[in-house]
Parts: structure tokens; sequence; C-alpha cells
């Protein structure tokens, strides 16, 4: 049963699902050698997806009344039909991360950082994370290889090698 990590489906998914999550949000995180090679081509899909389709938006105009009636055009930005389909892949296979208040912080400010993101893990991937890969794709002419693993030795107690996982 190699490549399993020992668990049933459910728990093996949920466990790549949570580590996925807490890699492209915090950049690196540290665990077993067999998850971090399980993680590893987990996430560079996640990412290659967010790379292949960021750039995917769509300006409209809305028309809006104001008080007196008179009609005001405003143009905003969404997300295209490509770009919609990979942010709901990409949601589907992490959990959803909020922003975690600070200590000290007072609400109000929070909430002015924070501002109206419905998706704060989803916003770091395409805002973020994608365009600098991107970049990296346009420079090098290299896509994939997002993600690095250092072997950190054993661990105490039962001897797991331990690694660290990281996003170059």
């Amino acid at each position: 049963m190699p490549g399993k990590l020992g668990r049933p489906t459910k728990e093996r998914l949920a466990i790549l699902r949570n580590q996925a999550s807490q890699l492209l949000w915090y950049g690196r995180i540290q665990t077993t050698m067999a998850r971090a090679k399980e993680l590893q081509p987990y996430v560079e899909k996640l990412i290659t997806k967010a790379v292949n389709t960021y750039e995917d938006v769509v300006e409209i105009e809305v028309v809006a009344k104001d008080k007196k009636g008179k009609e005001i055009k405003t143009s905003s930005y969404k997300d295209g039909p490509k770009k919609l389909a990979a942010r709901r892949a990409i949601m589907a296979k992490t959990y959803d991360l909020q922003e975690i208040k600070e200590f000290g912080e007072k609400k109000s400010d929070y909430k002015k950082r924070v501002g109206r993101v419905q998706h704060p893990l989803m916003e770091k991937l395409f805002n973020e994370i994608a365009p600098k890969y991107a970049e990296r794709k346009e420079e090098l002419g290299q896509g994939g290889g997002y993600t690095r693993i250092y072997l950190l030795g054993e661990r105490r107690g039962d001897g797991a090698e331990q690694a660290i996982i990281e996003l170059i």
C-alpha cells in the first residue's frame, strides 16, 4: 500500500487538502517525508491551474441610478469562465482559510485590512502566487517545479523521516 499514507481515502484526501491549504497560505510547512511526497504533485497541479487562468478577467459595465434618478455608468471586473472554473476546482481541493486577527489589532483595523474578501486563500493564490510563477514561466520557459522538499532527519519517538516542503 505505498503512496497511500496508510489511511482510508477520505482521511488521506482530508490530510492532503489541509496540508495544501496550509502550504499555499504560509509558503512552507513541516511534515513527514511520505506526506510531503504525496503533497507535492497535488499542490503543483493546483498552482498550474491558477497560473494558466489567472489573467482571464472580464470587464463589465454596470449602470446604476443615484437618488435623483440620474444614470451612472461604472465598470467592474469579474472572473472569466476559465478562471471561474479553475477557482471552483481549486476551492474543491483546498479548505477556505480566513485571515487571522493580529495580536492587539482593533476590530475596525482588522475589517479595514481584510475588506470584503470572501476567500482570502483564493485571492492570495490568484493575485500573488500565480503571477509570480507565470512571470518565472515566461523568463525561464519553465512550467512546474513550484515546490521544494528538504529532509530534516528522523523524528524523536517514532523515527518518522521529517521534511519541510516549501514554495520556491
